[in-house]
């Protein structure tokens, strides 16, 4: 059986390897959610009038990597310091965020929040907001495994 989970942390292209590499990962898609425009497409998620966050939406294996796990990678793969932006991407499109399927994870995700405010690790408060999963649009088959399909690096902030 496989659960799902879904991220925003900046540019999804990056976000999306990052899960990808995981084990117990045996799927991802990206794609727009959180916001209030139907089918929307990069283009108008990119003029910030539509509300929706680049997303990840991952499916895995709970069995092989825990929802505990999934929300430590998140942590680390960008900087949930920040409001609406990931390094030079500037934009609600790229806000960090934790869309939750159900209590579970939505409580999961709160006490792992909790725990990386308090850690030390950042200057500034975390940013990320916890919210139910909405409708998910799925992105443009180009942005679908971007670094797979073109090569290149992560564009993903490591900010550990």
């Amino acid at each position: 059986m496989t659960e799902v989970a879904t991220f925003a942390a900046g540019c999804f292209w990056g976000v999306e390897q990052a899960f990808r590499d995981q084990d117990g990962v045996i799927d991802t898609e990206v794609g727009y959610t959180g916001g209030h425009k139907d089918n929307p497409t990069y283009e108008q998620v990119c003029s910030k009038r539509t509300g929706h966050a680049e997303a990840v939406r991952v499916r895995f294996d709970p069995d092989v990597v825990s929802y505990d796990d999934l929300l430590a990678l998140f942590w680390k793969i960008h900087d949930p310091t920040q409001v609406n932006r990931q390094g030079p991407d500037v934009g609600d499109q790229y806000r960090t965020a934790i869309f939750t399927h159900d209590d579970a994870q939505a409580e999961l995700a709160q006490r792992s929040k909790t725990a990386e405010d308090a850690s030390g690790r950042h200057a500034r408060p975390i940013a990320t907001t916890i919210e139910p999963a909405g409708v998910w649009w799925k992105a443009e088959d180009y942005h679908q495994q971007y670094f797979e399909k073109r090569g290149g690096g992560a564009c993903a902030i490591h900010p550990h």
